[in-house]
């Protein structure tokens, strides 16, 4: 795939390679693609990583001469600087740009509009001595992972020991803000990011439309609501369906330096005397009906479904070193290893397939059996397809795999030790 993308690794001026003698040992070229090949075939950790080297096939696939073991991985991880993890963040950002440009609108966009989603997740840890590990607030050791999806891509990701869960909010949005400038698009943040300081940094990020779940401080919210005429509220539904109304309120939350714009629902269960409320403080736009703001945020929790599709199918809940610069750099080739995948799928694809997960495309498209025949100067692979499955191949490898000339095919070695 990455035969046509403008995709470079700069790999000399970040400190990608820590080697002191560059003619000897794996080049960061082959521990990336080492561990990229692992993690998107169905491995999940350096051990499985350093199985490879026990499959001459492979490696003769990968043009590796031989593969890095778990301590030489490992070592090189331990060896990044934070430079170099920010040169793999902006290789990661490289490849989503690209995809974005190259795949149809309406495989990831929503209404046209660019969708972003802002999510923290507790990687829960074990044993005192993984770094910048603190206890949360379940009471578990564990680092936080802050991420911000760009449509089905993550975009980007700080893995360190953040205390609160919106802490790199705005570091995300303002790094990222001109690849939404002057376009439609919509963000999604849950409760964490309710707090009077990240509500203006997100008013700030130059988003067309924006929802954040409110449940925390509600006290003031429940009174202005309980004071609002019946003739703000939405009209009762059908008996039928559940009997509940919508409404807007304006708030300036305490440390807030303009009001808010809140969306409410009230409604009443069986037995109940009083309403009860529900709010989410957001950007309305040309949105005339509270009602669909709820909607409309109720999309949310497809976003958090992808977020543990990553978390699951790359078995992401494990971190593999004890070094927090060792588990940066392994979470920032992790995140490009999901966008590869999704990227696979949003490109080359059918339809009828789009709602595959990560460890589906790994299953059916990326673990097949191959035979190699060896003869006097070259070697012949021979991958064994699924009959359902060849048309797809054929255009496949029609449109990525680079066109040899007449003869025998050139020698192409990624890397040797």
């Amino acid at each position: 795939m990455l035969e046509k993308s403008p995709i470079s690794l700069p790999v000399a001026k970040v400190g990608l390679d820590p080697r002191k003698r560059p003619a000897v040992g794996f080049t960061p070229a082959a521990v990336i693609g080492q561990l990229l090949f692992t993690l998107t075939s169905g491995g999940v950790s350096l051990a499985d990583a350093e199985r490879l080297g026990q499959d001459k096939v492979l490696l003769d696939l990968l043009g590796l001469d031989k593969a890095a073991d778990q301590t030489t991985l490992g070592e090189w991880l331990r060896a990044q600087t934070k430079e170099s993890v920010l040169a793999l963040h902006r290789l990661n950002w490289e490849l989503v740009d690209w995809a974005a440009q190259q795949a149809k609108p309406n495989r990831w966009l929503h209404g046209g509009q660019i969708e972003l989603f802002f999510d923290d997740t507790e990687i829960e840890v074990q044993g005192k001595k993984i770094q910048a590990a603190r206890f949360n607030y379940e009471g578990n050791r564990a680092l936080s992972w802050q991420t911000l999806w760009y449509g089905p891509w993550l975009l980007d990701g700080i893995l360190d020991g953040a205390g609160d869960v919106s802490e790199h909010l705005p570091v995300l949005l303002a790094q990222h803000q001109p690849r939404w400038q002057q376009r439609p698009s919509y963000l999604y943040a849950d409760s964490g990011s309710s707090a009077s300081k990240f509500l203006e940094g997100i008013g700030a990020a130059g988003l067309t439309r924006w929802s954040v779940s409110y449940n925390k401080w509600t006290d003031k919210l429940d009174r202005l609501a309980g004071e609002l005429p019946q003739s703000q509220w939405s009209a009762l539904p059908p008996t039928d369906q559940r009997q509940e109304q919508y409404a807007w309120l304006r708030h300036q939350p305490g440390e807030c330096q303009q009001p808010q714009i809140f969306a409410v629902v009230r409604w009443k269960q069986d037995g109940d005397l009083m309403w009860r409320y529900a709010y989410v403080v957001c950007q309305p736009g040309e949105v005339k009906d509270p009602k669909a703001i709820f909607e409309r945020h109720r999309l949310k929790g497809a976003k958090e479904q992808g977020f543990s599709q990553l978390l699951s199918d790359l078995d992401l809940h494990h971190p593999p070193c004890l070094d927090l610069i060792a588990n940066q750099a392994f979470y920032a080739i992790a995140t490009l290893a999901y966008n590869l995948l999704t990227t696979l799928k949003l490109l080359d694809l059918p339809e009828e397939v789009q709602g595959w997960r990560v460890r589906s495309i790994i299953r059916h498209l990326l673990t097949l059996p191959v035979t190699v025949s060896r003869h006097a100067r070259y070697a012949v692979a021979r991958v064994c397809i699924p009959a359902g499955w060849l048309r797809w191949w054929r255009l496949f490898v029609d449109r990525w795999v680079p066109k040899r000339k007449a003869g025998h095919p050139v020698v192409e070695v990624v890397d040797s030790a």
